[in-house]
C-alpha cells in the first residue's frame, strides 16, 4: 500500500532507521501496486526473504469507486503464471459509497481457486466518525462476502485498528496488520498477516516493496484460499 505519510500515522517509522526482519516465520510474501513499476517475474518467483522462498503476493486492484491500478491486470496474471499464491486488495475511500466501492471491486476482480480472499485496505477515516466508519467498512465486507462466499481479509495499521476498528465484530475476519520496525507485535488479538516493512528489497523489483509474513505454515495459508465450491457459487 502507498499513502501520504504524516507524522502521526502508523507509517511514520518508514522514514527512519533500518528495517527489522522478524524471526521465526517461514511463509513470506509481498504486496505490490503500480508503484513497483515493471517487475521481472522470472526473478521474483525465485526470490527469497531471509532464506525463505516467496510464497504469496497481494496486488492492488481498485480504489474508491473508479480507480483501477494501472498494473493490476498484468500483475495479477503474472503472479498466477509464476506459481505464487495471489490476492487482490481494494483501497477504501471513506467518503465514497461503500456499496459502490464493493461492486466496483467485484466488477474488476475475478478470483480463481487457490487465490486469497478479497482484501479491504482501510487506513483513513476521512470525515466519518468512528461509528460511521465501522458501518461503512461492514457494508463493504458484507457485499463482498455475499458475492465471493468467503470472509474478506482486513488490512489496517496497528494504531488505526485500536482507534477505529477495535470492535469484536471485526474479529471474525482475517486480520492483516501493518506495524513497522518492531521485532515482535504488541497486538494481543488474532492476526493472519503482518506487513513489517515498506522498505524491503526483492530480486526482480527495483526500489522498495512491502514485505509480509503469514502467521502459520504453508498448508494453513493454502487452507485460507478460495475453494472450487466458492468459485462455482459466484459463477466466476
Amino acid at each position: 500500500m502507498r499513502v501520504f505519510v504524516d507524522p502521526f500515522s502508523f507509517r511514520w517509522n518508514a522514514i527512519y532507521g533500518e528495517g527489522v526482519e522478524p524471526d521465526g516465520f517461514e511463509v513470506r510474501g509481498i504486496d505490490i501496486s503500480h508503484y513497483q513499476e515493471r517487475i521481472d517475474w522470472s526473478r521474483v518467483r525465485n526470490a527469497q526473504i531471509k532464506g525463505q522462498p516467496l510464497r504469496f503476493v497481494i496486488i492492488k486492484a481498485t480504489e474508491g469507486i473508479s480507480i483501477i491500478d494501472e498494473n493490476f491486470i498484468d500483475n495479477f496474471y503474472q503472479a498466477r503464471q509464476n506459481d505464487l499464491i495471489r490476492g487482490a486488495y481494494h483501497f477504501f475511500t471513506p467518503d465514497e459509497d461503500p456499496v459502490r466501492q464493493a461492486r466496483f471491486f467485484i466488477k474488476q476482480v475475478k478470483l480463481e481457486t487457490g487465490d486469497l480472499p478479497p482484501v479491504l485496505d482501510v487506513e483513513k477515516a476521512g470525515n466519518l466518525s468512528t461509528k460511521q466508519l465501522r458501518k461503512a467498512v461492514h457494508t463493504w465486507l458484507d457485499v463482498i462476502e455475499k458475492h465471493y462466499g468467503i470472509k474478506p481479509i482486513i488490512y489496517t495499521g496497528y494504531s488505526f485498528k485500536l482507534k477505529y476498528l477495535n470492535d469484536g465484530t471485526f474479529d471474525a475476519y482475517p486480520y492483516w496488520i501493518a506495524h513497522y520496525y518492531v521485532e515482535q507485535l504488541q497486538y494481543k488479538g488474532q492476526w493472519s498477516f503482518w506487513q513489517y516493512t515498506d522498505m524491503g528489497r526483492i530480486d526482480g523489483i527495483n526500489g522498495s516493496v512491502d514485505c509480509n509474513i503469514f502467521n502459520g505454515e504453508l498448508p494453513q495459508l493454502v487452507a485460507l484460499t478460495m475453494k472450487p465450491e466458492e468459485i462455482d457459487e459466484v459463477g466466476l
